[in-house]
């Protein structure tokens, strides 16, 4: 009998490999460029840094929700919008000389378009393995210029702003019960520089304030109708003297409200 022959191998489920090795991240200390393993290590970190970002922003809104203006007018030619504060950067480009006016391809289009794109193109114009900034100066100077750019223009942007103004164009007004079956309406609607100023409802409109709780007596609304006041000028109205008289009481009864 030939040594071998016959011979079966069988496995036993019951016996444990000593092959088996415990998940272990390679040590990539020989391998120039390469610090840690993508999975897990580096991609758990990220996911830890989101996170902390992420209930940071969640706990901000909660404490300062966002300010809500009043709806959108679109005959309203005197209210100066604002975009979000990670787009003031932009607007505040737009205010310069060549990038406005005559330039304003170059400001909308052009000069976001270079930063853009050279952020875009960064990891093929420095292609080091490097992570020290200092090693890398063609990434770092990039993205030194960036923040510095942004944050420069943000602020600038928030320093020029009239917040005052801004706060009162957009100011939520509730709706007005006035009065629109009387002859002082008829001739406040009939005068395109009062309603086209102060709104159907004379809450405001494009320019002009609220005439409601004014708390002036009709002397007195007659005084600001002929002669004008801050940015309104005088001689607006054309009407008669009676015309004028019934419309200045109208607009105080409005503007006392306990008078009325």
């Amino acid at each position: 009998m030939e040594r071998g022959k016959g011979m079966k191998f069988v496995g036993d489920s019951r016996v444990k490999a000593n092959n088996r090795k415990p998940n272990i991240p390679k040590d990539y200390s020989e391998y120039p460029g390469k610090t840690e393993a993508f999975w897990p290590n580096f991609l758990l970190k990220e996911w830890m840094v989101g996170a902390v970002f992420l209930m940071g922003y969640l706990l901000i809104t909660v404490a300062h929700p966002a300010p809500l203006e009043r709806m959108a007018d679109p005959t309203d030619a005197g209210y100066i919008p604002l975009p979000d504060w990670y787009f003031l950067f932009l607007y505040q480009l737009l205010k310069y000389q060549y990038a406005s006016g005559d330039f304003n391809v170059i400001g909308t289009i052009v000069m976001p378009g270079i930063a853009f794109g050279a952020l875009l193109l960064a990891p093929w114009l420095d292609t080091g393995k490097e992570r020290r900034p200092f090693r890398r100066p063609i990434a770092t100077s990039m993205m030194i210029l960036g923040f510095i750019s942004v944050f420069y223009l943000t602020w600038e942007s928030v320093d020029q702003h009239d917040w005052e103004a801004a706060a009162e164009q957009g100011a939520i007004v509730e709706e007005a019960d006035i009065n629109t079956d009387v002859e002082g309406y008829a001739i406040y609607s009939s005068h395109d520089s009062c309603i086209g100023c102060h709104g159907d409802t004379m809450t405001g409109g494009a320019g002009g304030p609220s005439l409601l709780d004014t708390e002036k007596s009709p002397e007195e609304v007659m005084e600001v109708i002929t002669n004008g006041i801050g940015a309104m000028p005088a001689g607006l109205f054309e009407g008669t003297d009676e015309e004028l008289e019934i419309l200045a009481e109208y607009i105080s009864a409005h503007g006392n409200p306990e008078d009325e």
